[in-house]
């Protein structure tokens, strides 16, 4: 059984599916979903924790896998009170971990800074710098300059972009810290033509990629991926995409699950899946693709909990 929780200012709730708050809508309870009203309640709730109960910070999930069984311990979803986005007299952006990359995007835009590269990533800025999101040959780690977390042990700190390690589709936070601000110096731009970038970008992403099905965006890392500064590394063009088409497997299935028609990188849910069928699928994938070409793929979505009883 698990340890009583400490009292919370924000919402706490027990058994509360998570299906209904990942974009590919699969997906058990956790045993607590904690939405904590600030920082301060954040902070206050995880010192007062029993250290044995595990926690999983989770944003909007856009890049997640829930599985069947749902999650053991207390999932942490930030909302009001983590979304702000202050732009400074410097340029200089601060954005909370809930605020939407393509909100900040825009808003940065309007004030002549370039965070154009933000604007078709699905998700919040927290998952953004967990992941290193990027597109259009630019990623966090050219912009970031520092993040705040909060520790399991209510510590509330500012980490500079390098102690994060940022490298492709990944960063090295500390066991169980939380983040809940980052600031970005983003370049100068002039404000109608980041509008009119964003403009293309959205239009070149809905041409390309299944923007109306059920997905959680890329499946897979490309094989290549970046050199270790996080940045683009030209010497390799290996696109997941295409080692999947290669090995047959565009539109490929498993009960509900397929691998999208359009873009053969887009694991979804047409309609029905389980959270088992997506993730056999992906597994399946991967070893085909392996049998094929000899590359082993590795998933860019987070897996979470435990399979169905």
């Amino acid at each position: 059984m698990m340890a009583a929780l400490p009292e919370v200012r924000g919402r706490l709730t027990p058994d509360r599916p998570l299906a209904d708050l990942t974009w590919l809508r699969v997906g058990g309870p956790a045993d607590w979903l904690f939405q904590p009203a600030d920082r301060e309640d954040l902070a206050a709730f995880l010192r007062d924790l029993d250290p044995s109960v595990p926690v999983f910070p989770m944003g909007v999930g856009s890049n997640l896998i829930v599985r069947d069984g749902g999650v053991r311990g207390v999932v942490i979803r930030l909302g009001r009170g983590f979304n702000g986005i202050e732009i400074a007299a410097d340029g200089t952006i601060t954005a909370g971990a809930a605020a939407l990359d393509a909100h900040v995007a825009r808003k940065a835009a309007a004030a002549g800074r370039d965070l154009t590269f933000l604007r078709t990533i699905p998700g919040a800025i927290g998952g953004a710098v967990r992941m290193n999101a990027g597109c259009y040959g630019a990623y966090v780690a050219d912009a970031l300059r520092e993040v705040t977390v909060i520790h399991r042990d209510g510590r509330e700190e500012v980490l500079p972009a390098s102690a994060l390690e940022l490298a492709y589709r990944s960063s090295h936070l500390p066991e169980g810290a939380v983040i809940v601000e980052a600031v970005f110096d983003a370049p100068k731009g002039e404000p109608e033509a980041l509008e009119a970038r964003m403009a293309e970008q959205i239009e070149r992403r809905d041409a390309s990629q299944p923007t109306k099905d059920r997905t959680a965006g890329s499946t897979f890392r490309n094989p290549a991926g970046l050199s270790s500064t996080g940045r683009a590394d030209d010497s390799h063009e290996l696109k997941a995409w295409k080692v999947i088409e290669d090995a047959g497997l565009r539109g490929a299935r498993l009960g509900g699950a397929v691998m999208n028609d359009k873009h053969p990188n887009f694991l979804t849910n047409s309609g029905d899946a389980t959270a088992a069928e997506l993730e056999g699928l992906g597994e399946r994938v991967r070893k085909r693709v392996y049998d094929h070409s000899g590359l082993t793929l590795e998933w860019e979505i987070m897996r979470i909990g435990d399979p169905a009883a």
